[in-house]
């Protein structure tokens, strides 16, 4: 808003000076670029996330006060959690399959953080079993019963069966 009042100001003291003073020009030219490409790109011109690699798994949870927790496992078999809590955490590492589990390594902790999931299993949906809907169930620990879920979102895992990773 404060842009574009920015920008009409410029024009309207353009014209009332006959179109002399040549910095008023760029002026204009700058403040119209940028109201351009704010508004045909609102999230940016770089998709940091695609240059991470093909999110091959997705999944996430809401908490109590809008807290949100995704966690992205990457076609190149790292991941990362982003947790936005009145703040933002993210924690990177990779990530090997065996059988119907995920298994994290190489963790590297984020702020305010210093210990991650050892592990997850993905389980059919005790909410909704109409056989669509899955959770990532993660646990700290072999001794971990309770595990934290997380629901699925996106799952193209199938695409990793032939792929290694490169370690």
């Amino acid at each position: 808003m404060g842009l574009g009042l920015a920008l009409i100001r410029q024009i309207y003291f353009l014209i009332k000076e006959k179109f002399t003073d040549k910095s008023r020009l760029i002026n204009i030219g700058l403040l119209t670029i940028v109201l351009t490409l704010t508004f045909l790109k609102p999230f940016g011109l770089i998709d940091f996330d695609k240059l991470e690699g093909d999110n091959v798994l997705v999944a996430q949870r809401e908490g109590s006060a809008n807290c949100m927790a995704t966690l992205k496992l990457k076609d190149d078999f790292t991941f990362s959690e982003r947790s936005v809590c009145f703040g933002v955490t993210e924690i990177k590492g990779e990530f090997h399959i065996q059988n119907d589990t995920i298994y994290f390594d190489n963790v590297s902790f984020g702020r305010d953080e210093n210990e991650f999931y050892k592990f997850g299993i993905i389980e059919q949906s005790k909410f909704n079993k109409d056989g669509k809907h899955f959770e990532l169930t993660r646990y700290k620990s072999l001794t971990d019963t309770i595990g934290h879920k997380l629901w699925i979102t996106k799952n193209e895992l199938n695409k990793l069966k032939d792929k290694k990773p490169n370690r």
